[in-house]
């Protein structure tokens, strides 16, 4: 498994080694002995370490990725590259089985090279010979996420910046983790599948509904909401890159995704029911979500 460290990673490796899997896990930095795993240090851009990763194991996971980079070149060396050295390592053990973690911004590949980063990595996945499967996740919350804190801590305050006038799907990390778990154990039905999970929310969430729900799981009866406009956003990214330069949380490219009016996973496109089927209502998930920021003090 790659990523097992990051925040999706975290709940998938949790629920592998619930299922009884005995995780070989790529790190970056040394990690406290668990149970179930095997840690094995190393990076996607450290071939050898990659290759003693999938050695002798049945399925290869792939995770980890770069959500922000600061150019084209960075994005492709972070997912489209790096997804190439994983399919590598899985072959040269011998491994057939390779599920992969993509983003619904692979479907809007001329939009941000995030997307284009993506896209990518899919072709590299198709074109392995492998019996893969990719997952496309749309917005995923939960605890241990960094990336919506700051819509939670809005919420709180009764007043939430939002992107402009859109529609989204969500999905709980953890029901995120008990698909890739899932597919990790079949070798049969998802063989090259893509696949689009959510929360099973109708049409998915326009962007203020969203928010309200994250307002009542705050205990706020009503959030008020703003939706900042494309052209503001995207000027808004370029400021954060000048003053931030290299910690700039929203780029240009980053601005180009969020601005962009659809995000909600394809009709047809969920995996079947008899595989996997979202069984935790998103009011609970966003509670719980909620309880663990604050018991984090992160909220």
């Amino acid at each position: 498994m790659t990523g097992a460290t990051g925040f999706v990673g975290k709940a998938t490796l949790a629920r592998a080694i619930a299922a009884g899997w005995h995780v070989r896990a790529l790190t970056r930095r040394p990690q406290p002995d668990q149970a179930g795993v095997t840690w094995i240090a190393g990076a996607l851009d450290k071939p050898d370490s990659l290759a003693d990763m999938a050695e002798g194991s049945d399925v290869v996971l792939h995770i980890a990725g770069v959500v922000n980079a600061p150019d084209r070149a960075a994005f492709d060396a972070g997912n489209g590259v790096a997804t190439g050295h994983v399919v590598e390592a899985a072959r040269g053990a011998g491994v057939t089985r390779f599920v992969h973690v993509s983003s619904l911004a692979a479907r809007e590949p001329d939009l941000s090279n995030y997307g284009w980063s993506k896209a990518r990595a899919e072709t590299v996945v198709r074109a392995s010979g492998l019996d893969w499967t990719i997952v496309r996740p749309p917005a995923v919350f939960g605890p241990g996420d960094t990336e919506m804190l700051d819509l939670f801590r809005m919420a709180r305050r009764g007043i939430a910046l939002l992107p402009p006038s859109g529609r989204m799907s969500a999905i709980y990390v953890d029901e995120l983790a008990r698909l890739l778990v899932a597919l990790c154990g079949d070798r049969y039905a998802s063989v090259g599948a893509t696949y689009e999970p959510d929360d099973g929310h109708p049409k998915g969430w326009s962007h203020r509904s969203f928010a309200q729900a994250i307002g009542r799981a705050v205990g706020r009866h009503h959030v008020s909401t703003l939706s900042i406009p494309a052209t503001v956003l995207k000027a808004g990214g370029r400021l954060d890159k000048l003053v931030r330069r290299g910690g700039a949380k929203l780029t240009p490219d980053r601005a180009r995704y969020i601005a962009h009016p659809d995000w909600v996973v394809s009709e047809g496109a969920a995996p079947p029911p008899a595989l996997w089927r979202p069984d935790t209502e998103t009011a609970d998930a966003l509670a719980e979500t909620v309880r663990w920021y604050r018991r984090e003090k992160w909220l």
